[in-house]
Parts: C-alpha cells; structure tokens; sequence
C-alpha cells in the first residue's frame, strides 16, 4: 500500500491550492491500495470547519475532506486553530486537532509528501 501525505497551508476559499490540493486528496483516496493523509496548516485549517455556506455550483471543501476521511486521515495543527480562533466543536466529523510532532510521524511514515 502506497501511503501520501498532503500538507496544506492555504485558506479554504480566495485562490485555488487547497481546492487543487483536496481534488488529488479525494482522487487518490478512492484508490485501491493508497492511504492518504491530510494535515491542515496555518489558514488551510479553514478548510475543516462545519457547516460551510457556499454559493450554488462552488466547491465546498467541508465536502471535498468528507471524501478523504471516509478512506484517509484528517487532521489539523492545533497551533493553528488557536491562532485562528477555530474550536473543536467547530470542525467536521472525523478530521482531529494534531501536533506538528504528529505531522514529522506521518512525514516519517510517508511514501511521498505533497506541500500545497
């Protein structure tokens, strides 16, 4: 099994690298033998946060990080969220508050390591 780590850092909404980044996540996570993971960094914890109001016929990123968590793994630098006023009881099922020690883990664990 393939494992990738995809590190994001831009906001969910104002520029496309967290979009583009979330594509490939969610296309590599419905593969067979790949598991993806997906750390959330500085405004890019945005990304997560629940009940996301967007225009008709835009992406929704809370959607597009549904689709790597039900194969993958989520998560999202604490640091960051406190910076940015983000609560746990603010950011979707299944993504969860980490530690940059948690991300250097994955880095270690991973096959390749994607930065957006």
């Amino acid at each position: 099994m393939s494992s990738i780590l995809f590190i994001v850092n831009d906001a969910p909404y104002g520029n496309e690298r967290a979009y583009n980044a979330l594509r490939l996540a969610g296309s590599l996570a419905a593969k067979d033998d790949v598991h993806v993971r997906v750390f959330l960094m500085a405004d890019a914890v945005g990304c997560a946060k629940d009940h996301q109001k967007v225009p008709d016929g835009y992406y929704n990123t809370q959607l597009m990080l549904a689709k790597v968590i039900r194969k993958g793994e989520v998560a999202l630098c604490g640091t960051c969220m406190d910076a940015r006023g983000l609560a746990e009881s603010e950011v979707i099922e299944g993504a969860k508050r980490s530690t940059l020690s948690q991300l250097a883990d994955w880095t270690l664990e991973a096959d390749k390591v994607l930065v957006f």
